[in-house]
This record gives C-alpha cells, structure tokens and sequence, in this order.
C-alpha cells in the first residue's frame, strides 16, 4: 500500500510540475509577436485630419479612452476628458477580468515610442510587452490600412495631456494566461477605394469592428455562424441590454431596410439635443456610441450597409432590453 501511495505521490508532482511549467512558459514565452518596429510618424496635417475622423467616428477609440457620461442617452463624452482612460469593464458585463481604457493622452503614453504605439493597436501588446485584452478590438484594427493607423496616432500625438491614473487592468483565472496567447502579428492591408463599395464597406466595418459587438459570445468565443447577428448581452444598471441584429436577415435582420432607413438611422443621432437628455439608471440606455458613429461620412454608411447585405442572413430575433424590474 505504501508503495502505491508513493507511486501516486510521484504522479502527482508530475503532474504539478508540468501545469507549473506550462504556466511558466505561457507567461514567459507570449506575446510572441516581436519588439515594436522601428518608426517615426510625421504629424501632417492629412494624418492628424484624417486620424480625427478615425479615432472619433470610424474606430471610436476616443469612446473607450474617455469619461462618458452615462446620465445621457448613448453615454457621449464628458468634455474635458478626452483620451484619458479609465473606462471600465468587468464581470458584471461579461468580461472575464476587471479591465480599464489606458490614458492615451501625453501623461499616459508620451514616453511610448510610435513603434509601441503601433504595436499595441494592431497586435496588442504594451511597450512593457504585457497583453492588451481584446475589449479593444487589436484583432480587426490588425487588418486595416498601415496609413491609416498612423493617422490615428499622429492624432493621438495632438490630444492635450490630462494627468488621471488608471487602474492596472486584471483578468480572471484561466484567462490571466489564456490572454498571453491572444495577441497576434498583425495583417494590415491597404485600403480599397471607396468607389469598391463592397470591399471599402468590409473595411469600414472592420474599422468600426462591428463584429465584436454584434455577434454572440459565449465563455470568451464567438459563436460560430452568429456574424452580426446580434444578441450579445451587456449588463447595464436597469437590465440587460443586447446588441441588434445587424445582418440582412428579413424577419430579425435589417435584410428589409432600404439604403435610406440605414442612413436615416445613424443621421437621427447627429441631433446633438438628444443627448442633453437625462436617463434614469433603471430606463433603458444604448452602449452604442451614436454621438460618434452618427458622424460617420454618408459615403462610409452607404458602404457599410452594402458590405452587410453580402453576409450571411442570421434568424435570430433580439430583445433589445430585458429590465431588472
């Protein structure tokens, strides 16, 4: 008997030591996507312009990397607190950790080099090598034009420094190492020409990562054959709200809305009394930042929505708002 209590004492230091040494290369070997490039970016006006556009209507990154206001409908931004981080997401959303909006101001990264930058938006990864959870989208803006992501930094380079500490950001057991394997390298491609309508409007939604919020997620992965069909629950302080279905699907889609319903939507929001309103913490609010999408160029929309009629019809019929009460 003794001997076989040693036998299984031996396994299970085994097996101790292997989980112990797999934990200790994921944390120690990943992200594996190489040091930051060597770069310089110039701060044209065309860049800082067009970075403008991006970061304010297109990729929103101002959303995140903002105070908003969540006493007014969409939750716009709280003037004065433009790039300064703190933005949190935690469990009670779905997410599996505690994690917060970096200040992207001069007091946050102005010690990054351009390089570091670049790398944490299209692979993320931080200038101290540690992961950037995917709640920013790194993935989709992987994909994008090499251009335009300088754009977004030469603009970034602009924003006047607001000095705000944030909260070191903190996943959950597993995804405290699962999170070291996410980043990857990224796959920039240049962007099609607008008059491309279908190609430039996959590119806008990609921008814009559309997906992330309008796909169901289930234990961090997205549901297979779910693309833009809505349903992915945020819990607000009222109740729970879910994004729409997005997809050209007739019954539960926007598959019957024409051209001139899909604009009309996002032009609604560009009245800037709308959010002036204020929102009682039980009635139903919107995550979607429409004070910023609802900037979006005409031009933009009219491809996005073209690109969306080409994706496959999900039926999946979404209830926007489920109260608490």
């Amino acid at each position: 008997m003794k001997k076989v209590f040693k036998v299984l004492g031996y396994i299970l230091l085994f097996i101790v030591i292997v989980v112990v040494g797999l934990g200790v290369y994921v944390k120690t070997a990943f992200p594996n996507v190489g040091p930051a490039r060597e770069m310089k970016v110039e701060l044209t006006p065309e860049r800082i312009k067009r970075g403008e556009y991006l970061a304010n209507s297109v990729t929103v990154c101002m959303d995140c990397h903002s105070k908003r206001d969540w006493t007014k409908f969409s939750g716009p931004i709280t003037p004065g607190t433009l790039g300064q981080g703190g933005d949190e997401f935690n469990q009670k959303m779905g997410f599996p950790g505690v994690y917060f909006a970096a200040n992207i101001t001069p007091a946050g990264i102005g010690d990054w080099t351009d390089g570091e930058i670049f790398r944490a938006i299209t692979e993320g990864v931080r200038k101290n090598g540690k992961p950037i959870f995917p709640v920013m989208p790194h993935a989709s803006y992987g994909k994008l034009d090499e251009e335009d992501i300088k754009s977004v930094i030469a603009y970034i380079r602009t924003l006047p420094s607001i000095e705000n500490a944030v909260t070191e950001s903190q996943s959950d057991f597993p995804m405290n190492f699962i999170i070291n394997t996410i980043p990857a390298k990224a796959n920039l491609q240049k962007m099609p020409v607008p008059t491309d309508t279908v190609n430039y409007g996959k590119y806008m939604v990609t921008a814009a990562a559309c997906f992330d919020c309008h796909t169901q997620v289930d234990k961090g992965e997205f549901l297979k054959g779910m693309d833009f069909g809505g349903g992915r629950s945020f819990e607000m302080p009222g109740g729970v709200l879910s994004s729409a279905n997005i997809s050209p699907d007739v019954k539960t889609g926007i598959g019957s809305w024409s051209q001139e319903q899909f604009l009309n939507k996002f032009k609604t929001y560009r009245d800037s009394s709308i959010y002036t309103k204020t929102v009682a913490p039980a009635d139903f609010n919107s995550l979607m930042p429409w004070s910023m999408y609802a900037q979006m160029k005409d031009e933009d929309l009219k491809a996005i929505y073209a690109y969306l009629r080409t994706v496959k019809p999900v039926s999946n019929a979404v209830e926007k708002f489920k109260p608490k009460n």
